[in-house]
């Protein structure tokens, strides 16, 4: 071997041995960018992998997902109010327009106090064949009146119904005039039920429960209101809820 092969082998070695504060040196020249100038320092003070990696500025996903906005309560109470408002206003509309359109129709509907959440029922027409409909004959009662309360989070629960007028004993209607049919539970429910539906399943469960219109004068002790109403629901409810519900189908009535 030459001298001269000998002199490019040695500086081959010194080049390839060379010391990390030359390489670092290096880096700092002109052709040196700052992040291997970082890399070769990390290297020489033995920095880990989890210190290098925490260095690193987060990622716009990781941002993004600590700004997201969470509903407060008074938001999500606004949404279901506007979704109440809405389905309601459409079920009101689709009511009226059968009525406009048929000279008998079986139910009309009014808001009481001009209130959305709150709706009077008559219900004109049940099965003539009945007892209860000979009596409303007999009476000359034109219809059967009904109160619905929709709640907050209607259509997602049922509304609360009860009878106001005539009383009515058996068919299913009780104490203060609230009406035992599972439809009108959380249980029994669905938000894809409308008014009519609920008004037509009340026409065929009094119906199918020998309703009568109660022709005797009423106990003064036996209440008749919608907190009576209420609290006697609630307690039949409870007790269906232990030993099941028998619901008659609409063609019964």
């Amino acid at each position: 071997m030459t001298s001269r092969s000998k002199e490019k082998v040695a500086a081959a070695f010194r080049k390839l041995f060379r010391s990390p504060d030359k390489l670092d040196n290096e880096g700092a020249g002109p052709s040196g960018s700052p992040a291997r100038r970082g890399l070769l320092r990390r290297h020489r003070d033995g920095v880990g992998p989890a210190e290098a990696t925490a260095s690193l500025p987060a990622s716009p996903g990781a941002s993004s997902l600590v700004k997201k906005k969470v509903p407060g309560a008074t938001e999500v109470r606004d949404r279901a109010a506007a979704v109440r408002t809405r389905r309601l206003m459409k079920e009101l509309k689709e009511i009226k327009r059968l009525q406009e359109s048929r000279p008998d129709p079986v139910f009309t509907v009014e808001l009481v106090n001009d209130n959305l959440f709150e709706w009077h029922v008559r219900l004109h027409q049940i099965d003539p064949e009945s007892d209860l409909a000979t009596d409303l004959r007999e009476l000359h009662i034109p219809n059967i009146l009904l109160h619905l309360v929709f709640p907050e989070n209607f259509p997602f629960a049922p509304p609360f119904m009860r009878v106001i007028e005539p009383r009515i004993e058996k068919g299913f209607v009780m104490e203060g005039g609230a009406i035992c049919m599972e439809l009108l539970t959380p249980r029994g429910w669905a938000s894809a039920y409308t008014v009519e539906a609920v008004v037509m399943q009340f026409a065929a469960s009094v119906v199918k429960g020998q309703g009568r219109v109660a022709r005797a004068p009423t106990r003064p002790s036996c209440e008749f209101s919608r907190r009576r109403a209420e609290e006697a629901f609630r307690s039949v409810v409870k007790t269906h809820d232990k030993y099941g519900w028998v619901t008659p189908a609409l063609s019964d009535g």
